[in-house]
């Protein structure tokens, strides 16, 4: 009942001109970021912080909720009409999605995509609604023990957060971000580190600066880098679907929701692999499985609701534990720190609102992606004609101009470019960029409260290891890092494998 009260007071206090505004700019703006191959979620969300920070913080959350969900759906615009996902989480409904729009049907396949994006963003936000309060309530039970484990636990697990097949870079980059938080003044007594004679270097490295260098005027050098990808042109047939072809494949969506939402609340999973499992169990369970990947209007439905409830997911865990369900929850973690809420197990506590506040502003999100889906269909395919070259040049003042608007130090400049550089390196080499910039955030929590529990234990490592929270945490990390080595994962795997065959010899007698 409480929950319910929180709820609609929340709705209430976001029902204003304002919100409407900001909200139907902020998802017009992620669909256009999303659509434009080369340009992410992640990079939207970091660029977007920049342009946000004399907002208030309701509006300026609202506006980069709104970018996150407009970018994931964006994706399937580009997926559709030229077969180049405008984003990793779009690749499974272009499979689809590109053979209905050759046959002609390129109009009703963004209308399924859209509808499907908005229902699956709907599961997941119920979901959020559900679980975090009760997640975040496991979690007051976390001292400085725990906050330690929390912090290195994050920082371990966006390393899956890369593509690569060696994980082991992303706990590297992971690292280099931890290293980066502890430049300048440390929290406890003031001490000035590593500044190598530096005075600007006394505050630390500014997260913002590091954080719009890493994606975005990395991703210009990017673009320059590699070679130009050419658009073709697609028609557009009718738009909005009959609700007799959503209804067809409720048991898709619904299923789909379910599995997307449960993916986004594994830390460091994220979009894509949301859409592919749900692509996945729908072709299993399809009575014409042979149809996936030849214009299945079941398999865009599965693919396009899946990795889209990953989005509301993706904050449980962000907004409770301050760990990331996915790229773009860990830079919007780092936007939430900036703007003065502090995600983790006191948020139900400090900010027992705010968790209900995401809810409306993902309910306003998917409104605007119904909307403006199924309306600026056309228009939009105008906007995808426009080589992302030439609009390198725009993202780059944003880079640059933003982190020096709020500081007016040169000096932030410097470190865009250095992180802009650096991340370009890092990169080309495959390593992850979402683990170094958690690194920075996470940096100054996990400092903090190891030293602290070291005080508290009297220099004794014993709290950290056995108490009950802390031993799940320290087990978990080392499973992971274990299971992230080929051999040891090929041998746990043979191991199941033949514990299972022999389990079934034995219940056969």
């Amino acid at each position: 009942m409480q929950g319910l009260e929180l709820l609609f007071g929340a709705l209430w206090d976001l029902m204003s001109f304002q919100t409407l505004f900001n909200a139907a700019w902020a998802v017009l703006l992620g669909i256009i970021v999303g659509a434009l191959p080369g340009l992410t979620a992640t990079m939207g969300v970091a660029l977007l912080t920049t342009l946000t920070y004399k907002l208030v913080p309701d509006q300026a959350i609202l506006t980069l909720i709104c970018m996150y969900v407009g970018a994931i759906y964006g994706g399937s615009r580009s997926a559709i009409l030229l077969n180049i996902p405008g984003t990793p989480a779009s690749a499974a409904a272009a499979l689809d999605g590109f053979q209905l729009a050759k046959a002609g049907r390129a109009g009703e396949a963004m209308g399924i995509a859209t509808t499907s994006s908005a229902i699956g963003t709907i599961i997941g936000t119920l979901a959020l609604a559900a679980v975090a309060p009760m997640l975040a309530n496991v979690a007051l039970d976390f001292h400085s023990y725990e906050f330690f484990w929390l912090a290195l636990f994050g920082v371990i697990i966006s390393g899956q957060l890369t593509t690569t097949k060696a994980p082991v870079k992303g706990y590297i980059a992971g690292i280099l971000g931890l290293l980066v938080a502890m430049i300048g003044m440390e929290g406890i007594h003031a001490h000035v580190r590593f500044d190598f004679g530096f005075s600007e270097l006394n505050g630390g490295i500014g997260l913002i600066p590091a954080m719009v260098g890493a994606f975005g005027f990395a991703e210009v050098l990017n673009v320059m880098y590699t070679r130009r990808v050419e658009m073709k042109r697609s028609k557009v047939d009718r738009v909005i679907p009959r609700f007799a072809d959503i209804w067809r494949y409720k048991v898709t969506s619904l299923r789909s929701g379910i599995i997307g939402t449960f993916i986004g609340i594994i830390p460091g999973v994220g979009e894509d692999i949301g859409a592919w499992a749900s692509y996945a169990a729908a072709r299993k369970s399809s009575k014409t499985p042979e149809e996936f990947g030849k214009g299945s209007i079941d398999g865009l439905t599965a693919a396009e609701t899946g990795d889209n409830a990953v989005v509301p997911g993706a904050l449980i865990p962000a907004l409770t534990l301050a760990v990331p369900g996915s790229a773009p929850a860990a830079v919007l973690i780092a936007a939430l720190f900036i703007h003065g809420v502090r995600p983790g197990p006191m948020i139900m506590i400090e900010q027992p609102q705010f968790v209900y506040s995401i809810v409306g502003m993902l309910l306003f999100a998917t409104l605007g992606i119904l909307v403006f889906g199924l309306l600026l269909t056309r228009p939009l395919l105008h906007v995808l004609r426009i080589p992302r070259e030439r609009l390198m040049p725009i993202v780059f003042v944003l880079c640059v101009v933003g982190p020096y608007a709020l500081t007016q130090r040169m000096f932030d400049v410097w470190v865009v470019l250095f992180f802009g550089i650096a991340g370009f390196i890092l990169r080309r080499m495959d390593y992850p960029m979402a683990p170094l910039v958690l690194g920075i955030i996470l940096g100054d929590l996990l400092d903090k409260n190891l030293r602290r529990g070291l005080v508290l234990s009297e220099g004794d490592l014993t709290p950290f290891f056995m108490r009950p929270i802390s031993m799940v945490f320290w087990v978990v990390i080392l499973l992971t890092i274990l299971l992230s080595i080929g051999p040891v994962r090929s041998g746990s795997t043979a191991l199941g494998r033949r514990l299972w065959l022999k389990a079934q010899s034995i219940t056969a007698r």
